[in-house]
């Protein structure tokens, strides 16, 4: 189960970055209204989603790209929903909080069996994850 909870959820954030970075998926129709952020945090924020969340899905170097993806997420939260309120629920800030408990629970737990990172240990002999 954990393989599949890494690819599912690798995949909602490797598409949430292809919708900033591509437009595809497309956006949705209403959009709350958020506190500005330069563009230049959002590109980042998208290529870091983007590239990122596909090395994330196939489990390849998991535990530092999950440090960073938390710090991503993190910062998310306390730059762009924070200032609306406090709490998660009521400034859109849900999804951020959710992902960055999920991604520093990768870094400890690893990628699990079906992944890139455990190909490698496997052909060097070491634990299968």
């Amino acid at each position: 189960m954990l393989s599949i909870l890494r690819i599912v959820a690798g995949l909602v954030f490797f598409t949430t970055g292809t919708m900033k970075l591509f437009g595809y998926p497309p956006f949705p129709a209403q959009i709350p209204t958020m506190p500005p952020v330069p563009m230049w945090e959002v590109h980042l924020a998208a290529i870091l989603e983007t590239y990122l969340g596909a090395a994330f899905t196939l489990g390849f170097l998991t535990r530092p790209i999950s440090f960073v993806l938390a710090g991503e997420m993190a910062v998310a939260y306390f730059q762009v929903s924070f200032p609306l309120s406090f709490w998660p629920t009521t400034n859109w800030g849900v999804p951020a909080v959710l992902d960055c408990f999920l991604f520093l629970y990768f870094i400890f737990a690893g990628a699990g069996p079906w992944s890139v990172d455990a190909m490698i240990a496997r052909s060097k002999g070491g634990s299968t994850y």
